[in-house]
């Protein structure tokens, strides 16, 4: 028997034997079609470069969906190190602060003005040293999730340095330069009058209970040498920097006190 007198002779019979085929290959193109939505349903995008805050202050960090869509039923959580360990979430419509990492407890905020257009902000206030790194902007609708990562970076710079002459000797007279309220560790160095690198006698740093460095810096200065020196220091990543020069008298005095008699013994320091 002929196959095709199974299609049957009228044309109501060719449709129906037509129409299987084609609803197979609708329901196939359907389904690939939400493979692929649901692969590719959004991205988050937001800043590349990274944020600059001083310490102190306030911190704003945004991110959008891509395409811009209502995400006021997703989770968004905001973290640094640890996806356990948010910093922020917020999660079917709520915020969730007893879930957040104690240090940032009160500390934070999410915007959620323009949810509605899958854009959110989260702000930090009062930021601190340990608020320096890269924060995860994590979106999540049902199983599909995207992120995108913020680097941030907290600095601090200081006004405040100085320095300090030890009474000379007949050797020469020692420097110090010291500037606190830095971070991250700047660079330190000494300069003569022509701008030219001096090797430091010795450095030294510390750091107090904010992570602050403070630095102090030496430089021992003989007689027949350098008359003048200047301390320079830079913040690595603001490149904001500060100096303090001193010029040394054509001869340093040596003060000692004998029986509240004071004496001066005057040695020439010359270049």
């Amino acid at each position: 028997m002929d196959k095709r007198a199974d299609l049957g002779s009228t044309n109501s019979g060719v449709m129906g034997a037509v129409g299987v085929p084609l609803t197979a290959h609708c329901v196939v193109l359907s389904l690939l079609q939400m493979v692929a939505l649901s692969s590719e349903q959004f991205t988050v995008n937001g800043l590349e470069s990274p944020v600059l805050v001083p310490l102190g202050g306030n911190l704003e960090l945004s991110c959008q969906l891509s395409p811009p869509q209502q995400a006021k039923h997703m989770e968004i959580r905001w973290f640094k190190n640890r996806y356990s360990e948010p910093v922020y979430l917020y999660r079917n419509g709520k915020d969730l602060p007893g879930e957040i990492v104690y240090k940032y407890v009160e500390r934070t905020e999410l915007l959620k003005d323009d949810i509605g257009k899958g854009k959110v902000t989260l702000k930090i206030f009062k930021v601190t040293t340990v608020d320096s790194g890269s924060y995860h902007c994590f979106f999540k609708d049902d199983k599909f999730y995207e992120e995108h990562i913020i680097d941030v970076k907290v600095t601090a710079t200081s006004s405040d340095i100085q320095i300090l002459m030890n009474p000379p000797n007949i050797t020469g007279v020692r420097l110090e330069c010291h500037s606190g309220g830095w971070f991250p560790k700047p660079r330190m160095e000494w300069r003569d009058s022509k701008g030219e690198y001096i090797p430091a006698t010795s450095k030294f740093h510390s750091q107090d209970e904010n992570e602050v460095f403070n630095m102090t810096m030496d430089l021992f200065i003989k007689s027949n040498s350098h008359w003048s020196a200047t301390c320079y220091i830079q913040n690595f990543v603001t490149h904001q920097e500060e100096s303090i020069s001193i010029v040394l008298p054509g001869k340093m005095c040596i003060l000692s006190s004998l029986t509240a008699t004071l004496t001066h013994t005057c040695y020439s320091i010359t270049s």
